[in-house]
């Protein structure tokens, strides 16, 4: 077990969430425009919905608020992936589900590295959406040699960082002092070069292949390409983006907007276009941008087919990838598919279509023991002994994952690949299974009534 003296994995996390926040501020100032943007919303929603600010004060939610962000990195191969995971793995961080991009033309399938318990959750939700570049899909044979052989030879982990993993595997944890050295040194992996390890003719062959080639395989490491807050009304900040200097993407990805928010929303602004030194000449990249995302409630598998159904009904009626041109008419199109989905959430709980949280009330604390007190979950909730929460969507969706990508590509990055899903050979890389997402809802929810039930015994 690890000593009383080692910091918490929890807290490891916290701590390298804000030192990336505060590094991705300095690196991409807008960043820190939008997240004052989305303060600034939050507030104005909490001010003018008690009934929601009450919701997040029982559930824990409106302490972590502010904290509820996500980062997204891409690798160039197996061993990459497996260290990165060890690295998160000294942070609490497991690999949540698995995300095949290829579908919609992006060539790395991906996985998310997060807490899985709640109580992890709620010390810090930070997550990252790592993807893994799959080059067998580089139809030119001598490109991908080429690309192969360059991410080969660099090394994205310093020296201290990779000592300080063994140490924590060892030991089974890390003190104060190392777990600050920790995340300065892991640190060091995602921050940005504006040196590239390529010509600008190889730079450009890449990108000809696929710009988010070129964004893996032509520098030291795989820079963090965004970070993100969480809003509680992503339609306003969208509206006030422009306003504020900050160009949004046309369309919000995921569900239209609801009373009742399921699963998750996400916009961005268009990547920045920055100066970089290739090895022969001077040019520039765009990669990084600033995201922004609205989670609703997390769905079951019933809730998810549903949601898939509707979803692709919609796009397929839209006949295009959405995009400046028809954002209009998608929204349209989304809004009205989606009436056949429920928006309160009793009725999501009776027809099963979501994942809930169960909390005994103060009523239910003074009742127990009383004579002919309800015994069943549903009579306790009848009888105000019990009160239900949405359980919030902790994880991402793959066409969103994708439509954020290719936003910040552009429209003629879009390719197809025949490639089909390969989970085994990215867990493969990767050392090791990824956890089912849906499993760990369904587990929450019931730990969640275990616990309400034993609390109110007599």
């Amino acid at each position: 077990m690890p000593s009383a003296a080692y910091v918490s994995p929890d807290e490891i996390r916290k701590d390298f969430s804000r030192a990336m926040s505060d590094m991705y501020r300095d690196e991409v100032p807008l960043y820190g425009a939008l997240m004052e943007l989305v303060a600034e919303t939050n507030t104005r929603v909490l001010d003018s919905d008690s009934g929601l600010a009450k919701q997040l004060q029982r559930t824990g939610e409106m302490e972590r608020l502010a904290m509820e962000r996500h980062g997204a990195i891409r690798l160039g191969t197996a061993h990459e992936l497996a260290t990165i995971g060890r690295l998160f793995a000294v942070m609490g961080m497991q690999p949540v589900g698995y995300y095949d991009l290829t579908p919609a033309g992006v060539p790395v399938h991906s996985t998310a590295f997060r807490a899985v318990h709640e109580q992890a959750l709620q010390a810090s939700p930070f997550r990252v959406f790592t993807s893994l570049l799959r080059l067998e899909l580089i139809e030119n044979l001598e490109l991908r040699a080429f690309a192969e052989s360059a991410l080969a030879k660099r090394s994205i982990f310093t020296p201290g960082a990779l000592a300080l993993i063994e140490q924590a595997e060892r030991d089974g944890g890390l003190n104060a002092a190392d777990a600050q050295a920790f995340i300065r040194e892991a640190l060091e992996t995602f921050r940005w070069h504006h040196t590239a390890t390529v010509t600008g003719a190889q730079y450009q062959q890449l990108s000809d292949q696929h710009r988010l080639i070129a964004d893996v395989v032509a520098f030291k490491g795989p820079h963090i390409n965004h970070l993100t807050p969480r809003t509680l009304d992503i339609d306003q900040v969208q509206a006030a983006m422009p306003g504020k200097g900050i160009t949004p993407k046309a369309v919000i990805e995921g569900p239209p907007r609801r009373q009742c928010p399921i699963l998750l929303r996400q916009t961005s602004f268009k990547a920045l276009d920055e100066p970089i030194a290739f090895t022969d000449a001077k040019g520039s990249h765009s990669a990084r941008f600033g995201e922004i995302e609205q989670r609703g409630v997390a769905l079951t598998p019933k809730g998810r087919a549903l949601y898939d159904q509707l979803l692709n009904a919609a796009r397929d009626e839209l006949g295009a990838f959405p995009n400046e041109g028809n954002a209009a008419r998608y929204v349209e199109l989304m809004a009205q598919h989606f009436q056949a989905f429920p928006d309160n959430h009793a009725q999501m709980r009776e027809q099963e279509l979501a994942y809930f949280r169960y909390f005994v009330t103060e009523q239910g604390l003074a009742a127990r023991g009383q004579a002919g007190q309800p015994q069943t979950l549903e009579a306790l909730m009848a009888a105000g002994h019990v009160a239900v929460e949405p359980l919030v969507y902790e994880d991402f969706l793959p066409v969103s994952a994708a439509g954020i990508f290719q936003s910040n590509l552009g429209d003629a990055a879009q390719s197809h690949y025949t490639a089909h899903s390969n989970q085994a050979q990215f867990e493969q890389a990767l050392g090791r299974r990824t956890i089912d997402e849906l499993k760990l809802y369904a587990e929450t929810q019931q730990r969640s009534m275990d616990e309400c039930i034993q609390a109110l015994r007599a």
